[in-house]
């Protein structure tokens, strides 16, 4: 294990907040994630069903977690199922989970082997009237691949069809979007450790520097400062591709006198952080390019101002769009005369700045969360408004992680560098 073990109680809290949140007399079933076939004979690396980890922190294949609250028997009340090891699994991948070990992380006292599960089910779903099942229903899920949650909801409707079922997704977003103390101080080492990569970055980017090798030198700091690596697919765009939102090639050398956009950070114990910088590539702002960067900046803190408890995320955007309009006037990117004529979509903005401010972040980088719920006090947002100006092959976005408070949103990114006159004094170091 990279990362420093996480307090079993914090997954005890997790399961019996999602307990109270139940109807009487109901079951909960998460089955872990497949593993996917590449090509030929190798498997893509595992990455746990996020839900299962919540709940567990078992990142382990072949785990299923069984919840049945209010049955007579005290021992069925929270089961786990692991894989069973053998001496031909650990010679080829390594030991697996004792039922011991299991029980320690977890908090959960009965663990069984994964092969008994269907016998249990069977014996339990008959005493229970509601069945609580996993779908994925993030907003921007993409369902081509069938999951092995997907193949149990078939399995079960048809093995127990006068059930009541009921939709785990929505608890699970619910719970998940308030972040416990110990998910946040999971999150700072997360962004701390993507500051070290950072930080390593502002002596390496010069002219003639490889994007990849950019790519590479994260890598390096990410994964030996306890990371798995990157939080998602780094993007590191140069010049025109710092216009591109989803640019992932990272193949272009870095030019004099163009800038780099960096979208990269590191997870840390399952939990993500999600950074945006941009930097000149010889280490000067050129002074439109200081003018647009001191924009996106100027709006990134206006922002903050605005991503209070009680705003909804609607309102919120509607309220940053004004920010930037008048951003987008003074670089003359629009006329102010155009600005007052066009409709409430703002589609002269939405020509320099298309995409939204802030997502929440946690288990996913762009974490579950329910739809249209006001912004609330332990929430983690990111702000990363962007200017992109395709036409003068300027591209400039900024993005923290913010936490947001009672009384003042905290900042987990507040001691990377972003001031621009910072990040040249740095660089020329």
């Amino acid at each position: 294990m990279r990362h420093e073990p996480i307090d079993p109680a914090f997954f005890v809290r997790t399961r019996e907040k999602l307990r109270s949140l139940l109807k009487p007399n109901s079951m909960v079933i998460v089955h872990s994630n497949d593993v996917y076939p590449m090509n030929a004979d190798a498997m893509m690396p595992f990455k746990q069903q996020n839900d299962l980890y919540y709940l567990t922190g078992v990142a382990q294949e072949e785990t299923v977690l069984v919840l049945v609250p209010d049955t007579f028997e005290e021992k069925d009340r929270e089961i786990l199922f692991v894989k069973e090891t053998s001496e031909l699994i650990a010679i080829w991948e390594g030991d697996k989970l004792t039922k011991q070990q299991a029980s320690d992380a977890t908090g959960i006292r009965r663990v069984e082997w994964v092969d008994t599960f269907d016998a249990v089910f069977h014996r339990l779903a008959p005493q229970v009237e509601n069945i609580y099942l996993t779908t994925n229903e993030h907003l921007r899920a993409s369902s081509m691949v069938e999951t092995r949650n997907d193949r149990f909801i078939k399995t079960c409707q048809q093995r127990f069809p006068l059930h009541r079922y009921e939709r785990l997704a929505p608890l699970m977003h619910q719970l998940r979007v308030i972040k416990d103390p110990v998910e946040i101080e999971i999150m700072q080492k997360a962004c701390n450790i993507t500051e070290a990569g950072f930080r390593r970055l502002l002596s390496f980017i010069k002219p003639g520097v490889g994007e990849w090798e950019i790519e590479a030198e994260l890598l390096h700091e990410f994964i030996r400062s306890g990371s798995r690596g990157f939080a998602y697919t780094p993007i590191i765009g140069s010049g025109a591709n710092a216009c591109v939102l989803h640019y992932i090639e990272n193949h272009h050398v870095c030019k004099d006198g163009d800038l780099v956009l960096l979208d990269v950070a590191a997870e840390y114990a399952g939990w993500n952080s999600d950074l945006t910088r941009t930097l000149p590539v010889n280490g000067r702002f050129t002074k439109r390019q200081r003018d647009v960067y001191d924009a996106v900046l100027r709006v990134k803190r206006g922002a903050n101002q605005l991503l209070r408890p009680g705003l909804y995320p609607s309102e919120y955007q509607k309220q940053v769009m004004e920010l930037m309009e008048k951003e987008l006037i003074d670089l003359k990117l629009i006329d102010a005369a155009e600005a007052k004529e066009q409709g409430p979509d703002k589609p002269l903005v939405r020509k320099y700045f298309m995409h939204g401010t802030s997502h929440p972040i946690g288990l996913d980088v762009h974490d579950v969360a329910p739809p249209n719920e006001k912004f609330a006090v332990g929430m983690v947002q990111t702000i990363e408004p962007g200017i992109y100006i395709r036409e003068e092959g300027i591209g400039i976005r900024l993005e923290n992680d913010v936490l947001i408070g009672e009384d003042r949103n905290i900042d987990l990114m507040a001691s990377i560098p972003i001031e621009a006159e910072e990040i040249e004094e740095l660089m020329a170091k």
